[in-house]
């Protein structure tokens, strides 16, 4: 079997081609980067200045051209209005937001359903899928890719004046533990009661939607959740988070998640694997202390 794997974030196309590595050959297009032909793809293909309009022509004739089982969209804002160009000018169905993909005698593939409160496994004859970001942890091969950059026509579009986000410390995506808060942390100047145990953890802090987009406690960048980035922490400690199902949805990939809230019918306590019912401004304290 043969795959082609689109994906504007490299972090995204390593990520898939690791997954996919050993059940069929995969050639790979995406924005340059230097490590993601250690992967173990036959071909990584690069791309320079791709908007939407030249990157769904050249895959349109590319696609058109040359064979391949299945191709595999990393889900970014990109990637998801790319596959419903492609869906419609090659008249093909797309799965979208997969976390899983096995292929016997069918296609047996699982996503998130109902924001992410239920997983639906389906079986099926789709060739298309996009991919939800982290379904594994990246890992190098020994094989080597071949290399070759594309060339793009001229896009409609061009890039006048670039102004990058407020962010704050690294991209939560990465981290390994992660100190999330919600509104139940009561303020913004709370934030530093709780940084002794992120700093014990060596954890990212991260937040819910109203933490980072309502009330602007933390900067957008640090909102987890189905709106926000999806993470997939050895531990997700929740200082405050009631758990609404959108926050569920990003949270689904992390190994433990450790919730700690007063009012013990929050929905957390049905999603996480140890809970602790009580004033987070006591047990937090207590948790730093025992930490060292």
């Amino acid at each position: 079997m043969k795959a082609l794997v689109f994906s504007d974030e490299p972090k995204n196309a390593r990520e898939i081609i690791t997954y996919l590595r050993g059940k069929m050959d995969i050639d790979v297009i995406s924005a340059e980067d230097k490590e993601l032909p250690e992967y173990g793809a036959k071909k990584v293909y690069f791309y320079r200045d791709g908007f939407i309009d030249n990157l769904s022509k050249f895959l349109v004739d590319y696609l058109s051209k040359n064979k391949y089982d299945f191709i595999f969209i990393s889900s970014t804002n990109t990637g998801r209005e790319l596959a419903g160009i492609l869906s419609y000018r090659l008249k093909m169905k797309c799965m979208p937001e997969i976390f899983s993909f096995e292929q016997g005698d069918k296609t047996v593939t699982k996503r998130f359903f109902h924001g992410g409160k239920t997983v639906v496994e389906e079986e099926s004859n789709f060739h298309m899928f996009t991919v939800s970001p982290g379904i594994c942890e990246a890992e190098k091969s020994d094989k080597k890719s071949e290399v070759e950059n594309m060339t793009l026509d001229k896009s409609n579009y061009k890039i006048v004046n670039v102004k990058s986000k407020n962010t704050a410390g690294t991209d939560i995506r990465n981290a390994r533990v992660i100190v999330s808060i919600g509104r139940g942390l009561g303020s913004q100047e709370n934030i530093e009661k709780i940084k002794p145990l992120v700093e014990e953890l060596h954890a990212e802090i991260a937040g819910s939607r109203p933490v980072c987009l309502d009330y602007k406690w933390l900067s957008e960048d640090k909102q987890v959740g189905l709106s926000g980035k999806k993470v997939r922490p050895d531990f997700y400690i929740a200082l405050g988070i009631s758990g609404q199902i959108q926050h569920i949805a990003g949270i689904r990939g992390s190994k433990t998640i450790i919730a700690i809230n007063k009012d013990k019918s929050a929905p957390i306590f049905e999603e996480c694997d140890y809970g602790i019912v009580g004033d987070l401004f006591t047990i937090v304290p207590e948790l730093v202390e025992k930490l060292k």
